[in-house]
């Protein structure tokens, strides 16, 4: 991956992350855990995107991918939380 690449990767995947805490109340988990949630929900977002046969190309797709992905993500640890 070169530099470039990876910076964006975590550009993206801090937003993701940033956002799918808003969006289920948590506020997030700070810049760090954030990142990892955006990334690792971009990898479920692509999974579950792939399901559907959706396909979302572009910043912009990847930042809503990553970010349904993260919302997923924290969904399922809400549900194992409880």
């Amino acid at each position: 991956m070169e530099g470039m690449g990876l910076i964006m990767t975590l550009v993206i995947g801090g937003i993701a992350g940033w956002l799918a805490g808003n969006i289920l109340k948590g506020g997030g988990f700070g810049l760090l855990i954030n990142i990892v949630v955006g990334i690792v929900g971009a990898f479920v977002g692509g999974f579950a995107f792939g399901l559907l046969g959706i396909s979302a190309g572009g910043m912009i797709g990847s930042l809503i991918t990553a970010t349904v992905g993260a919302v997923i993500l924290l969904w399922i640890v809400g549900l194992i939380k409880k």
